[in-house]
């Protein structure tokens, strides 16, 4: 059992590097602001187009960046999901099933 336990910690880190190297992107008012996230939710960069920024209250532009970091977030997160439950399918099918988990 400490085996398989070991291999599907070896398969989420597999994962969790594959999500590192994955952008995904959040935008809100036609793609004024752009938020980019790696898979793993950490975003990486927030871009406001200059034009915008002039003409933005600092209310809309607050409401706007929300929108599109949970945007990012929402990507990466349905990403993530995505990518566990391949593992998990995969862990299982090699395993035999759920049974030889627990060692029955």
């Amino acid at each position: 059992m400490f085996d398989k336990l070991m291999e599907a910690q070896q398969k989420a880190g597999e994962v969790k590097q594959r999500l590192d190297a994955i952008t995904v992107t959040g935008t809100a008012e036609g793609g004024k602001i752009t938020v980019k996230s790696n898979g793993n939710k950490v975003i990486q960069s927030v871009t406001i187009d200059a034009d915008f920024y002039k003409d933005a209250d600092k209310e809309e532009l607050e409401e706007l960046l929300v929108v599109a970091i949970n945007k990012a977030i929402e990507q990466a997160e349905n990403l993530s999901q995505i990518e566990m439950a391949a593992m998990t399918q995969a862990m299982l099918g090699g395993m035999g099933g759920l049974g030889n988990l627990f060692g029955k």
